[in-house]
């Protein structure tokens, strides 16, 4: 019998996405016996995710073996692919923390997860846990793929490549296939019949092409039609997930840039100073721009879970779909040698001439047997570079904290935020900060806490 991948998800307690992921595995046959060792620190929703994980290899007939662990060392141990998924200091403390203090200071957020200062006291959360998790693969499973999921995706991975360069790793998002989806159902064109290239950074990658198959063979640039769309007040149509999400300012930005960027317009939104401001309500209104969205998106997923938790304990079988996920992809790519592309959030080196070397850009990355391979680039349109660089600035000051302990890069990574800048002063900004350490004092690194009072000192 041909050997079988071991799987180990560290945060599996995020049941709905460890759903999606396992459901996606297990329906690829060379990955439909494995392994799968479910590790979380909360027992409750580790066994809710143990049940959903054995009924979904029942629903489709999968031989896979569930194995659930309270401890990450056991749990690593032998695996050939490490899933992380977790959120350090949840929803409530942290996330209401991270809109809550800013919002004194009249600085408004929307998801406040990948940059602005939301996002980097969510990178000093969370990075020294991904270290923890490559100390131990290190230990445990030194050629074992990490698969990270874990926002704030671009400071993660950066992180992880300064501190621990020996480890394979990727960070995945569905932002670059999620778009597209988004713009072929504005243009009423099948998602398959379109071909496109993206690069960047997480969350602020652009297609750099983005075209449709004609009979012949031949491909369409479909930019020319967006921007139409969007002038003529077609595009973008009513978001089909969210009504409180309209999606016009990626079409703004297309106007400007003449790109069109993979991420939300919620998002992008905050990674820029153009669109939320302070005392501009008329901003928000024509935008539609949902302020403090993740954490109406965070009690909207609890009580979603809560309704449908029970019938998954009561139900035999569990409906699986195809997520558009990537690691089911890589993980069939690299254990049975054929081939597939993904996009991936890798070390530059040199790919995106333009960027930084040692930056995480996203990219497209062909998956072998061999890994996870980026290719190359070259410069972006010098208009997408300059702005890609104001959030690679905060990114790089955050891992330059981190790497260093030097609490003052904290400051600097906030000072040099684009949003917080365009709102905030020096001296606000520097109190802000403060307050969010103190606030943040348990779940941060030591050299990082009770920062009033060591300033004051």
């Amino acid at each position: 019998m041909a050997k079988q991948p071991k799987i180990t998800f560290v945060g599996a307690g995020s049941t709905v996405f460890m759903k999606n992921i396992i459901g996606d595995v297990l329906q690829r046959p060379a990955l439909s016996g494995a392994t799968i060792a479910l590790m979380d620190i909360n027992p409750e929703r580790l066994e809710e995710s143990e049940i959903v994980a054995g009924k979904l290899a029942r629903t489709l007939g999968a031989s896979a073996k569930v194995e659930t662990y309270s401890d990450q060392k056991k749990a690593l141990e032998g695996a050939d692919f490490v899933v992380v998924a977790f959120q350090i200091g949840g929803y409530e403390p942290c996330t209401v923390t991270d809109f809550e203090v800013p919002k004194k200071y009249g600085l408004r957020q929307t998801i406040a997860d990948t940059l602005g200062v939301g996002g980097i006291m969510r990178g000093l959360r969370t990075v020294p846990h991904l270290w923890s998790v490559c100390e131990d693969m290190l230990e445990l499973c030194p050629d074992a793929i990490l698969l990270q999921y874990v926002n704030p995706m671009a400071i993660n991975t950066w992180a992880i490549s300064e501190k621990y360069p020996a480890i394979k790793q990727v960070g995945l998002c569905h932002s670059v296939q999620g778009t597209a989806y988004e713009l072929a159902r504005d243009l009423d064109i099948p998602v398959d019949e379109i071909r496109y290239r993206a690069a960047g950074i997480n969350h602020m990658a652009f297609y750099l092409k983005f075209e449709h198959r004609q009979p012949d063979g031949s491909y369409r640039d479909l930019y020319p039609d967006l921007l139409r769309g969007y002038r003529e007040g077609r595009f973008p149509k009513p978001s089909h997930w969210n009504p409180r999400c309209p999606n016009k300012v990626r079409y703004e930005m297309l106007k400007r840039l003449g790109y069109f960027v993979t991420e939300s317009s919620e998002h992008f939104a905050e990674y820029t100073p153009y669109f939320i401001k302070e005392g501009r309500p008329d901003l928000i209104e024509k935008f539609g721009i949902p302020l403090d969205e993740y954490p109406q998106r965070c009690v909207e997923q609890v009580a979603r879970w809560k309704s449908i938790a029970d019938s998954y304990r009561k139900a035999e079988t569990i409906e699986v779909q195809e997520s558009k996920e990537y690691a089911s992809s890589i993980m069939n790519s690299v254990w049975t040698g054929e081939p597939s592309v993904i996009y991936g959030n890798v070390r530059n080196n040199g790919c995106i001439t333009s960027l930084p070397e040692n930056c995480a850009a996203e990219m497209p990355c062909l998956v072998d047997a061999s890994g996870i391979q980026p290719t190359y680039i070259g410069a972006l349109p010098p208009q997408l570079t300059t702005l890609i660089r104001t959030n690679i600035n905060v990114q790089e000051l955050t891992v330059a904290a981190l790497m260093t302990e030097n609490r003052e890069h904290i400051y600097h990574a906030a000072m040099m935020d684009p949003h917080t800048a365009a709102e905030l002063d020096l001296d606000q900004i520097w109190n802000l900060v403060d307050d969010l350490l103190a606030a943040h004092d348990k779940w941060i690194p030591a050299w990082a806490r009770s920062a009033k009072k060591v300033r004051a000192a």
